[in-house]
């Protein structure tokens, strides 16, 4: 069994390889980033509150381009092949560390800022949907469950492997090191990789690529409206849409700040960093191997969501209280059953969606977790830069984390009223009205 999916593997080498570089390349980084930009922006001082401002800024900006280049780059991707589109969205997170690698002065932390924020709306999540759809494209639709699941655990892997580099190299070469490899990640695609789209005349293919962008945004647009009708008269989909929002905007706003608390709490660097970091990745590959798969039939989907709601909770507490450096040691390991929320919710809306309409129903879910992590540095960033600073009203330097923290308690509230088991009444509604045709998303029941 184990040999027939490796199998499956066979025809994504060559891209999974330069994935695999790509990700190691990027994730190494993560933990220097705020040691650099701290130094830069605010010598002599941990809590730099500029640096909190300026990394929540980039988050809101990202996700509030990335809800409408991203259905547009993957429009082009199916009109002009997906092997031009991964050798742009890779190439564009060079220049950034290329800034930073030449100097790490605070003009040039400002202008990697700018360039960085430019880089992720193009390939902030493009990357792995184009690599999706490339997967599809060479995999026979039976085994293609399979093929996904090897991508998201070598993308896991691939996290855990640029920190354990990023622990063990000295900082002055992380930059370089990571330009190298994200320079023979695009090098290997460009020779090795193989076009799956056929250059066949279609009714659209020579248009300008503007036209193609406007045309995908309207349609875009058309079908979101009918998805917003079905899952307002829908109860799963409208819990799980608000299960969604909190969760995303509880723990985007953890992750936004988490680092920068740490190194204002407890003067953490690159090497404790990436340790939590390590634990989270490894926690994160065994949870989704062996965990989910074992816990899954005793309890159900809802049982699974349940399960890792309460652990992030736990989780984001415990930051948020951390009284000794080994604290967030121990909060890292909950990342364990943490990562099994997202995976748990997907599951729950496939079963609430017809199989023609996956993408549609989960693109939502999609959107609102988009929606959720662009609002929530708003909130974080100035509650963060405020208890960290000698100006706190009380001393409780992880207290934007406890407020975080009931975001994510909100979601378990609502997450706990779940019914997968009953009958969606909104699936049976006339199949002649524009909503339906426009966005059938519902089947009859779920499980």
């Amino acid at each position: 069994m184990v040999l027939g999916e490796v199998r499956v593997l066979r025809p994504l080498v060559h891209l999974l390889i330069p994935l695999c570089i790509h990700w190691i390349a990027e994730e190494m980084t993560v933990s220097v980033l705020v040691d650099v930009t701290t130094r830069a922006l605010c010598p002599g001082q941990a809590p730099c509150a500029e640096a909190i401002y300026l990394t929540g800024l980039q988050q809101t900006v990202v996700g509030v381009f990335k809800m409408v280049v991203l259905p547009v780059l993957g429009q082009l991707a199916d009109d002009y092949g997906r092997k031009p589109l991964l050798l742009i969205t890779i190439s564009t997170s060079i220049v950034p560390f290329a800034v930073l690698a030449w100097n790490e002065s605070r003009a040039f932390v400002y202008a990697y800022f700018v360039l960085r924020t430019i880089s992720q709306i193009i390939s902030q999540g493009s990357i792995f949907c184009i690599s999706v759809a490339y997967a599809a494209d060479v995999v026979e639709s039976s085994k293609r469950a399979s093929a996904f699941g090897w991508i998201t655990g070598l993308f896991s892997a691939s996290h855990v492997l640029g920190n354990v580099l990023a622990r063990f190299l000295p900082e002055g070469w992380i930059f370089e090191v990571s330009i190298t490899l994200l320079a023979c990640s695009i090098l290997y695609l460009k020779i090795f990789l193989v076009e799956t789209i056929s250059k066949v005349a279609r009714p659209h293919q020579h248009v300008p690529c503007s036209t193609t962008a406007l045309r995908v945004i309207q349609e875009r647009w058309n079908s979101m409206k009918g998805t917003i009708v079905v899952v307002a008269t829908s109860g799963i989909l409208t819990r799980i849409s608000l299960i969604s929002f909190f969760y995303e905007l509880g723990m985007s706003g953890i992750n936004s700040i988490l680092l920068y608390y740490l190194k204002s709490a407890f003067g953490f660097d690159k090497n404790q960093f990436s340790e939590i970091l390590i634990m989270v990745g490894v926690g994160s590959i065994f949870s989704q191997i062996l965990l989910l798969p074992l816990i899954n039939p005793c309890v159900g989907e809802k049982g699974v969501l349940c399960i890792a709601l309460i652990s992030s909770i736990a989780d984001a507490v415990l930051y948020g209280l951390a009284w000794a450096p080994w604290v967030p040691y121990l909060s890292a390991s909950f990342g364990v059953v943490n990562v099994l929320v997202k995976p748990s919710t997907y599951a729950i809306v496939s079963k609430a969606a017809i199989a023609t309409d996956q993408g549609k129903a989960q693109g939502f879910i999609a959107g609102v977790q988009a929606v959720a992590s662009l609002l929530s540095p708003l909130v974080m960033s100035p509650l963060t830069s405020l208890f960290i600073s000698s100006e706190a009203p009380f001393n409780c330097k992880g207290f934007s984390i406890l407020v975080a923290s009931i975001s994510l308690a909100i979601a378990l509230v609502y997450a706990c009223q779940l019914d997968t088991g009953n009958r969606d009444r909104s699936a049976t509604r006339d199949n002649s009205s524009p909503e339906s045709i426009e966005a059938p998303l519902l089947i009859e029941s779920i499980g």
